[in-house]
């Protein structure tokens, strides 16, 4: 039992340290692979060995056609919309902001739900949290907030991962609905697949591939994003979240964050000004207040893909 719990808290360090390493991995490999080729090829191939290990553990592929369209939708919101926005968001928004921008997703979880017929109404201390949230946003793409990065292709990537977030967020609400009877490996390989497939054929119909080039440095990072990003710290969440309670492993959301500023302010040279750490500060005591809201405890996001929240 001591020992399970102990491989339970390192599978939980490995998804706050993996996780939030991503948006700098993503930094590094679209300087020289195209957005769309780079989401494509990342999850195509995680989907296809995500997809061998669910069939070696046993579980069944669904073969009905309304549950494989379920599953190509949820995985076209999620990786075609939610964690490309951020791929191609970060061709002018610094990862450790992207990584800000993105810690807003449980504010769009709690507005989807609050429309939904039976869903979780916004209480006090939630609307607070949501409030506070949304004025750290508002604070980083002002001049101050994003410094020398701040243009107007900055502030359409910083809308554009909101739009991710909106998307990744109401893919998991229809996978929560949708999909309870798949197993979860499964689902998540064929979301993940599904997804890069879309993708994929996007980038083709664009001429992507005319502009693909890679190197070393590029393929490393390519590498990183789709067997640490999506292979190794999606098992290490699944595990953790078996293993240990549900808020305990939700902490990840507060550190990823942090941990991708640090890196782009060390590594990449990101500017961190003044304004950028208190709206920080501001983002992630908002995402505090609604997570530890009624709200927070009890709207469950089910089975997220390693990307954004991934999301990344």
């Amino acid at each position: 039992m001591k020992h399970e719990r102990s491989l339970a808290i390192a599978a939980f360090i490995t998804v706050c340290l993996v996780w939030g390493t991503t948006y700098l991995a993503i930094r590094v490999a679209i300087e020289t692979i195209p957005p769309f080729t780079l989401t494509a090829i990342r999850f195509i191939v995680a989907g296809v060995v995500m997809a061998a290990i669910a069939v070696w553990r046993g579980e069944s592929l669904p073969r009905d056609r309304n549950t494989l369209l379920n599953l190509a939708l949820v995985g076209f919101l999620m990786v075609g919309v939610g964690n490309l926005a951020v791929v191609w968001a970060e061709q002018w928004v610094p990862s450790g902001l992207a990584a800000l921008f993105v810690a807003t997703a449980p504010f769009w979880m709690v507005v989807i739900e609050a429309f939904r017929t039976r869903g979780e109404r916004v209480d006090r201390r939630t609307g607070i949290g949501m409030l506070m949230g949304f004025v750290g946003v508002a604070l980083l793409v002002t001049p101050g907030g994003a410094g020398p990065s701040w243009n107007l292709a900055f502030v359409a990537g910083a809308v554009a991962i909101q739009i991710g977030c909106v998307a990744w967020q109401y893919g998991s609400i229809r996978s929560k609905y949708h999909l309870k009877e798949v197993p979860l490996l499964a689902s998540a390989s064929l979301q993940m697949l599904f997804g890069g497939l879309i993708v994929g054929a996007i980038s083709l119909a664009i001429g992507e591939p005319a502009r693909f080039a890679i190197n070393l440095r590029t393929f490393a990072a390519l590498a990183y994003l789709t067997i640490f990003g999506s292979i190794i710290a999606y098992s290490a969440y699944v595990y953790a979240l078996a293993k240990l309670r549900t808020t305990k492993v939700s902490l990840y959301a507060y550190v990823n964050p942090v941990v991708a500023v640090i890196l782009g302010w060390l590594i990449l040279d990101e500017s961190l000004s003044a304004i950028s750490v208190a709206a920080m500060v501001v983002i992630l005591i908002g995402v505090a207040l609604v997570q530890t809201a009624g709200v927070g405890k009890r709207v469950e996001i089910v089975r997220p893909l390693p990307a954004q929240k991934n999301a990344a």
